[in-house]
């Protein structure tokens, strides 16, 4: 079993169960240096922050960091 790891501005994805829908979070903090749960995040489709620890049935969308250099 693989290790969640996540970094500020990656999106959790909670897979839909049974008569419930999927879910998805901007991950707005991360509590320890590894980037391992807990995570402090705010839901999409309510704009609620809060502090999650994923179960099995959540997985991490990684983004690529926005650069920060600009052309002259």
């Amino acid at each position: 079993m693989s290790t969640m790891f996540a970094k500020r501005g990656d999106r959790l994805v909670v897979r839909s169960h049974v008569n419930l829908p999927g879910r998805d979070a901007e991950i707005l903090e991360v509590a320890h240096p590894d980037g391992s749960p807990p995570y402090r995040v705010r839901w999409s489709d309510n704009g609620h922050e809060g502090l999650v620890f994923p179960g099995p049935d959540a997985y991490v969308e990684h983004f690529a960091a926005a650069s920060t250099t600009t052309s002259k």
